[in-house]
């Protein structure tokens, strides 16, 4: 039974309490109280009537301790101390139950400490064991300190310390050394890649990237993403290269904890075309298709974008990732953005914005095999810039006449990837209208646009001798080519038999055999000579890669 909530008295009775079943024994020694559980000193009568009493049911050690300085020359003062503190906290806990208030459980370390102290001390008889008492007081208080102590380090310890700025941010990047042979060359014109200067006449090894990436999460709601590639060439210098020039430079700002709105600002890959998205350090190919590819210079340029991605969305782009599938990365299942529209590290050349939009729908089939189909599109006002050429290569040299506030620019894209586990098989496809030289070579005009292609890939594990991943690739492409001066007409057909060998995770090599038809998009300034006439012939391609 609980202990009466009324008033308890202590002192001249050795009853503390009319339900309390402690032995009332005339002497101080160990007692046990039913209703709390507490091992209890239990005083001697105190003479001349002298008690402690408690109104609100509120002391604490330090009020119990101040009393018992004020018990004057009577030794057993600090007995009634001892007792007055763990009755009070009989009688609180008894009457919280009685009232159906809950009270802060006991501190562990002093409960212990209590506990400990109770189970080894021997009745006191007397004065002469005054002395010890304060002794052993002493040494539970400085016990019970140094355990709370510990206690509070150890919650510290638990608190998570803000990272250092080292800790937050990650540096990698990866180098692509390539080298390129002409095996047949069936002219008219010579040979010419817009992916690769290295294809030509005097031409030999070739650093096509030299990427380094710092990227990392600023805070829980913003993240940035920074890559200069160390290998660009001035445009328009023939003897000119490797010179530092920015590919990205944007920060994700994330509008929810779970990170499924964000909006991307800076410079960035534009959401159009899978293979466009995918980094060329994860492309089989050694180029991407031309005509996906042509819709923005460098796959890049400066603006706004919003994706979002769900929870299963980012979870599936993750594991495409991890698993080594060669994805594109998140880029949301939705975006859509405003951008300058005349390509990455361009000089923006009007007041038109360029729109874009995208819907990707990932998807994963019970067995584990996982395919993404997507439709994008964009429109806007693209400005072209000139070179002199010579009109169908009769007369001088003369730049073809060009609207300097935009010719319309608009595509539609439709992608379809099914990943490799093991057989994959990856296609895109557009159609739209763009800046185009016309038939007469003087002017440029907005005209129909059509291409894409189809790539079939096997991915292969093995134990010792790394994975290899062979594949082939149609391309095809007829429109213009608006990132080139003048935006010519050209016309694309391309076989590429190739397999890529993976010998570590940071090392791979690329071998591939090029049956190509494709215009040459070089103009030519000469008089009397004509340019975008057509390459046909084979190319033998190497490429090493290092990932670091």
């Amino acid at each position: 039974m609980a202990c009466s909530p009324k008033r308890p008295r202590f002192g001249m009775t050795n009853s503390f309490c009319e339900n309390c079943s402690w032995p009332k024994i005339p002497q101080l020694a160990i007692a046990t109280c039913s209703a709390s559980g507490l091992r209890l000193f239990e005083p001697q009568p105190l003479k001349q009537g002298r008690f402690i009493e408690s109104e609100t049911h509120k002391l604490d050690l330090a009020e119990v301790w101040s009393m018992r300085k004020a018990i004057l020359g009577d030794h057993v003062g600090l007995a009634i101390v001892v007792v007055a503190t763990v009755a009070v906290s009989c009688h609180l806990n008894s009457h919280a139950r009685a009232q159906q208030v809950e009270l802060a459980p006991p501190i562990p370390a002093l409960q212990g400490a209590i506990d400990a102290q109770a189970d080894t001390e021997t009745p006191l008889v007397g004065e002469d064991d005054f002395g010890s008492l304060l002794q052993r007081l002493d040494k539970l208080e400085e016990q019970v300190e140094k355990e709370l102590a510990a206690e509070k380090k150890t919650a510290d310890d638990k608190k998570p310390k803000k990272k250092s700025w080292f800790e937050k941010y990650t540096i990698n990047g990866y180098t692509q050394l390539r080298i390129n042979e002409t095996i047949d060359d069936r002219g008219p014109a010579p040979a010419q890649h817009n992916g690769d200067s290295s294809i030509g006449d005097n031409q030999s090894f070739l650093l096509r990237r030299a990427r380094m990436v710092l990227s990392g999460d600023v805070n829980d709601h913003v993240s940035i993403y920074l890559q200069p590639d160390f290998a660009a060439s001035v445009p328009g210098s023939a003897d000119s290269n490797h010179y530092v020039q920015l590919r990205d430079w944007y920060a994700d700002i994330y509008l929810d904890a779970a990170r499924v709105h964000r909006i991307r600002a800076g410079q960035s890959k534009i959401p159009y075309g899978w293979e466009n998205m995918q980094s060329s350090r994860n492309r089989l190919p050694l180029d991407r298709n031309d005509a996906l590819n042509s819709a923005a210079r460098n796959e890049r340029d400066l603006g706004v974008f919003y994706y979002w991605t769900p929870e299963p969305a980012q979870d599936f782009f993750e594991k495409v990732m991890d698993e080594g599938l060669k994805g594109s990365g998140n880029y949301g299942v939705f975006g859509l953005g405003f951008y300058n529209g005349q390509g990455g590290s361009f000089r923006e050349q009007n007041d038109n914005l360029h729109f874009i939009t995208r819907l990707t729908i990932p998807y994963t089939f019970e067995n584990g095999q996982m395919m993404e189909v997507g439709v994008q599109g964009y429109t806007g006002e693209y400005v072209v810039l000139t070179s002199a050429i010579s009109p169908l290569g009769a007369g001088p040299a003369v730049a073809p006449t060009v609207d300097r506030e935009g010719v319309l620019d608009e595509r539609l894209a439709f992608s379809f990837v099914y990943y490799p586990q093991p057989l994959g098989f990856q296609s895109e496809w557009t159609v739209g209208r763009g800046p185009e030289l016309n038939d007469a070579q003087t002017a440029v005009i907005d005209r129909s646009l059509y291409g894409g292609y189809a790539m079939v890939m096997y991915r292969h594990e093995t134990e010792r001798a790394g994975e290899w991943l062979p594949f082939v690739r149609w391309s095809y492409y007829d429109g213009g080519y608006k990132s080139e001066r003048n935006a010519p007409e050209v016309l694309i057909d391309e076989w590429e038999l190739g397999c890529e060998w993976q010998i570590t995770d940071a090392v791979e090599f690329v071998s591939m055999y090029t049956i190509t038809d494709r215009t040459n998009t070089r103009a030519l300034s000469s008089n009397n000579t004509l340019s975008y006439e057509q390459f046909r012939g084979d190319l033998l391609r190497f490429q090493l890669q290092v990932r670091y």
